[in-house]
């Protein structure tokens, strides 16, 4: 019992604890990500700057505004959609950071289904 109650106090300190996030590292920059399709390794180039990103994906280059709602939410909308899905806006929020990466979780607006990645910095 006594464990117990020596433990009580170090779970609650450790349950407390937050990841430090250096989000604003990554408002701008040119970003890498990687990700797999089927067994296949899709990889995604992009640009960001405080308001646009541009990202090139299998050679096709397309264009996105972006809202930061706090230093490390931001909401994405293509300027140039071509389909209804492509006119939804989709949330962005960093989860996790280190000095060159970040790990986010991303979903359309408006819908509870969230997805996870991790973008690499490769230049400022």
């Amino acid at each position: 019992m006594k464990k117990i109650l020596l433990l009580l106090p170090l779970v609650s300190l450790l349950s407390c604890y937050d990841a430090e996030r250096n989000c604003k590292d990554f408002k701008t920059g040119k970003f890498k990500f990687e990700y797999e399709v089927e067994g296949v390794k899709k990889t995604t180039v992009f640009e960001r700057n405080d308001s646009i990103e541009i990202e090139t994906f299998e050679g096709k280059t397309d264009t996105a505004s972006i809202r930061w709602v706090n230093d490390c939410e931001y909401v994405l909308l293509k300027l140039h959609p071509k389909n209804m899905a492509e006119e939804k806006a989709i949330g962005m929020k960093i989860l996790t950071t280190t000095k060159n990466s970040y790990t986010f979780e991303f979903g359309m607006v408006g819908s509870d289904a969230k997805q996870r990645g991790t973008v690499t910095k490769i230049a400022d």
